[in-house]
């Protein structure tokens, strides 16, 4: 699996850099205050990479969530187990 990895990673960063190779013309950003020329491969990875990161952050909320409602269930679970392992030594009495 890690080879399998490591292969589709290569050939993700060779895509990569023959479409940087093909589009080595450079694109105007204008930020209000300056003014940039940069090449088009460096302004889409810059938006990929900031689309990602609020994407991330995004989503840290809900998984903050999920993590500790996942910790919660686990401690039930042990508690609960704790419970009938407890039920399970008492001794059974007739009536």
């Amino acid at each position: 699996m890690k080879l399998v990895k490591l292969v589709v990673g290569f050939m993700l960063l060779g895509l990569g850099a023959s479409f940087a190779s093909l589009n080595a013309g450079t694109v105007r950003l204008d930020f209000y205050f300056a003014v940039h020329d940069v090449p088009i491969a460096l302004a889409l990875v810059v938006a990929l990479g900031a689309g990602a990161l609020l994407g991330v952050l995004a989503a840290s909320g809900r998984l903050v969530r999920l993590r500790q409602e996942a910790a919660e269930l686990r401690r039930k679970a042990r508690l609960s187990a704790e419970e009938i392992s407890n039920l399970r030594a008492l001794p059974i009495r007739d009536h």
